[in-house]
């Protein structure tokens, strides 16, 4: 590893500590190279901008972080054990290129905010992809839910219950994916707040023109206070996962569904097969392997949440435990919206058992429309539900007339689609 960016003349640095110290971050910090890069230009157009620098060294400054992010996204540059991080491995190589010059690039400017950008910018696009990902399940869903309504048992406490639908079933899931849209949005929308410029944590004696880099870098806002930005580390970043985690929970119900409904025993659902995978010993086995781990998935993003949160038990300012979190984000991230990313397919792919729904809706499930029509008719519901509880009332119903006498909004005679379809649409 090459001397840390703190060295100073005489300092003896152990190997052992560096790389305990270092951690994984030259192995993190690749997700978040070319957003810290981005960031160095910026600031390096607002050191011009404030006379630090000349137009030649500027200039000269950015045609370099501009060579090394294409050489880092072609593999020229490799971000390894030779640097403590990224930062560190930036700075190298501009002053490798351009001597002083590029030992200047760090004026006015720490790891601190450095990192702060970066994790920022990084997050910013998560958000959006996550919110990308929730619209196209609630798409599906939407559209699914307008082709067909074939009546299926619906359940509580995992008991026969009513009558329900497909339609009905699409159409929950429909909203709960168009909230977590808005969510992801409003979340993105929220952490869109630039902290480039704090330093490390209390301004420093140059007049950097802060505006300037929010507008360059296409935040929404300033971050102002610099104690504030480093007391949004971890905060920020627990908010992301927060959003990440409610379309992901999400998805833990809808594959808890699925893997019930792709049982022999319900036999309600087939999916494709290539969301199945086959046993290494049984040849009959057609195991559903996908929704399995799309269910477990949760896991680890709640993980990601947590481990961040307990980070967070620190005085105000910089503190190094919060490098951990950087850590947690690509994990919740990367493994949460790839879980996502499967859902699509699945849902457009996956074929409903019309006859096997229909034959698993039995008399009892009738009772509460017999409740409700003698309430109806006068009866106190109290007593017409004692009277609807009479198994000698119970007789095979019609399941179709059944749905199509839930008139309550978002019932299965009115599931309000259209509805759906203008939040859809709005949640864009």
């Amino acid at each position: 590893m090459s001397d840390p960016m703190w060295a100073k003349s005489n300092t003896q640095v152990d190997a052992a500590l560096q790389r305990f110290t270092a951690g994984d971050d030259v192995i993190l910090d690749r997700e978040f190279f070319l957003h810290d890069i981005r960031a160095s230009r910026v600031h390096v157009e607002g050191l011009q901008r404030i006379g630090i620098l000349n137009a030649d060294e500027a200039r000269a400054l950015d045609t370099e972080l501009a060579v090394l992010a294409v050489d880092f996204s072609r593999g020229d540059f490799v971000l390894d054990a030779r640097y403590e991080d990224c930062h560190s491995a930036i700075e190298a190589r501009l002053t490798e290129r351009l001597g002083d010059v590029g030992r200047k690039v760090h004026t006015g400017r720490s790891r601190n905010d450095q990192i702060l950008v970066a994790t920022r910018l990084w997050l910013r696009e998560r958000l959006q992809e996550l919110h990308a990902h929730c619209i196209a399940i609630a798409s599906i869903c939407v559209a699914r839910a307008k082709a067909e309504a074939l009546p299926m048992p619906g359940y509580t406490h995992l008991q026969r219950a009513v009558v329900s639908s497909n339609a009905m079933w699409h159409a929950g899931f429909a909203e709960a994916f168009i909230d977590n849209a808005v969510l992801a949005r409003d979340t993105c929308a929220w952490i869109d707040a630039n902290p480039l410029g704090t330093a490390a944590g209390y301004g420093v004696n140059l007049p950097l023109d802060r505006e300037h880099s929010t507008r360059a870098l296409g935040f929404g806002r300033m971050q102002l206070s610099p104690i504030y930005a480093q007391l949004s580390r971890g905060k920020f970043e627990m908010a992301a996962l927060h959003a990440l985690g409610a379309a992901v929970l999400d998805l833990r119900r809808m594959a808890w569904d699925l893997s019930l409904f792709t049982t022999a025993e319900f036999g309600f659902v087939r999916v494709p097969d290539g969301y199945t995978t086959g046993s290494s010993i049984m040849p009959n086995k057609r195991n559903p392997d996908v929704i399995e781990l799309l269910r477990a998935s949760y896991a680890t993003v709640a993980a990601a949440r947590t481990e961040i949160e307990q980070l967070l038990s620190l005085p105000s300012g910089y503190q190094r435990d919060l490098q951990f979190s950087k850590g947690a984000i690509y994990h919740g991230f990367h493994h949460g919206l790839g879980a996502l990313a499967v859902l699509p397919g699945l849902l457009t792919g996956m074929h409903w058992n019309a006859d096997r729904m229909l034959a698993a809706i039995d008399p009892s499930m009738y009772a509460t429309d017999i409740a409700v029509d003698r309430a109806r008719q006068g009866v106190p519901f109290r007593e017409a539900y004692k009277q609807a509880a009479d198994p000698a009332l119970w007789e095979q119903g019609d399941p179709e007339a059944s749905l199509a006498a839930r008139v309550s909004p978002g019932g299965a005679a009115d599931l309000r689609l259209d509805v759906l379809a203008q939040r859809l649409e709005a949640s864009r």
